[in-house]
């Protein structure tokens, strides 16, 4: 992890991808959470004006901490005006509007956590131009991996990328050409099998392909556990300190490796993805 004494300053984190259903709203709330007990300050912003899946997950935490008096790590919850069927002039005034409001949320914490919606939206490729760190959670399926892009089976060669892919290198491009840095892109396999198969030696084959051929870093992420769904309604998270008196139980041995994964994914977005954001010299704080 860093040092939380040398802090960054307007580092943008964005957990997309445009198939629902591969755990973003729960990748968001762990790196936030995770983010403030390793000491930095954290924003987190749910953009999914539908589901809003990671709000609920925020209110959740919230209500459970009053109600039993246990302190918690909760990240400042901000929220954005958008249209959900925009006309034309909407569409553009919005776009507009929420680039202002993240590059005004990102200066008040040291990280802005996004959690995006689960299909194509016309705010996707703002946001994506914006991102210093991109996560993209990805089911571990072969039907998932065509979110990316199609690999030939036989010569593991590219045969095409995919929408999302596509837009995602053009908010590469645009940042690159408009700041100088790139986007440090995770693909995160999610929901990983616990036992060897066909299926998952064919998936982590295709998207080593990918990876090498979009410039992204892949990472293994969660798997299903039963744990993840249990802790949500009281808006708890596998980093938090689940002893007997949060959990009413004894912690299991899923708590402790659902919380070794989550820690595993944090120093690798940490170690590893930054540089893209704003430092502060610790000597002129």
């Amino acid at each position: 992890m860093t040092n939380p004494e040398i802090p960054i300053f307007g580092q943008i984190i964005v957990v997309a991808n445009e198939k629902g259903g591969c755990g973003k709203s729960t990748i968001a709330m762990h790196i936030g959470v995770g983010l403030l007990k390793a000491g930095h300050s954290v924003t987190a912003l749910d953009l999914d004006v539908r589901q809003a899946t990671l709000r609920h997950y925020l209110d959740n935490r919230l209500t459970w901490s009053d109600c039993t008096g246990i302190p918690l790590n909760i990240p400042t919850v901000a929220t954005a005006e958008l249209y959900e069927f925009p006309s034309a002039e909407e569409r553009l005034a919005s776009s507009q509007a929420l680039r202002e409001r993240i590059r005004s949320l990102s200066e008040k914490s040291n990280f802005l956590v996004i959690d995006t919606p689960g299909h194509n939206s016309y705010l996707m490729p703002v946001v994506h131009e914006m991102a210093d760190i991109l996560v993209t959670p990805l089911n571990d399926s072969l039907l998932d991996v065509e979110v990316l892009g199609e690999v030939d089976a036989d010569s593991c060669a590219v045969r095409d990328i995919s929408h999302y892919a596509r837009m995602v290198e053009e908010a590469r491009a645009e940042r690159r050409l408009s700041t100088g840095k790139d986007i440090d892109w995770i693909v995160l396999r999610n929901r990983l099998s616990m036992l060897s198969s066909h299926n998952n030696r064919a998936v982590g084959e295709s998207l080593q392909v990918l990876s090498r051929h979009l410039n992204f870093r892949l990472v293994d992420g969660l798997a299903e556990r039963v744990v993840f769904r249990e802790l949500f309604p009281r808006g708890l998270t596998a980093v938090d300190d689940l002893d007997t008196s949060v959990l009413g139980a004894r912690p299991t041995m899923s708590h402790a490796t659902a919380r070794f994964e989550i820690e595993t994914l944090l120093s690798e977005i940490m170690n590893t993805g930054l540089g893209q954001g704003r430092t502060v010299d610790s000597n002129a704080a």
